[in-house]
């Protein structure tokens, strides 16, 4: 089974950028999909982006379109989520997994791995 690491995170100004990377060991990245999801306190998980594991197939959730960015590199094993134009509402814990599906209309709730997540917080 894959093995998750989220790192990237931190405290960022409104407008601001940041870049989110998911780590894979114990297995190779290739056959995977990959999702971002976020969960800030008092609110209900959020499915932000993912990105399929062959064809690259790639997912934004509406409150995220046009300013992140998901990406993969097999290579490295690792996927990026590229966050720019930063808002405060984008506060939260971001985590990577591995759902069981993903496609341009979203990703599944359920998930084989997931990491421990990282901090993002935006704020001035």
């Amino acid at each position: 089974q894959v093995q998750l690491v989220e790192s990237g995170g931190g405290l960022v100004q409104p407008g601001g950028s940041l870049r989110l990377s998911c780590a894979a060991s114990g297995s190779t990245l290739d056959y995977y999909a990959i999702g971002w999801f976020r969960q800030a306190p008092g609110k209900e998980r959020e499915g932000v982006s993912c990105i399929s594991s062959i064809a690259g197939t790639t997912y934004y959730a509406d409150s995220v379109k046009g300013r992140f960015t998901i990406s993969r590199d097999n290579a490295k094993s690792t996927v990026y989520l590229r966050m720019n134009s930063l808002k405060p509402e984008d506060t939260a814990v971001y985590y990577c997994a591995t759902p069981y599906y993903c496609s341009q209309n979203g990703f599944s709730n359920d998930f084989g791995s997931w990491g421990q997540g990282t901090q993002v917080t935006v704020s001035s």
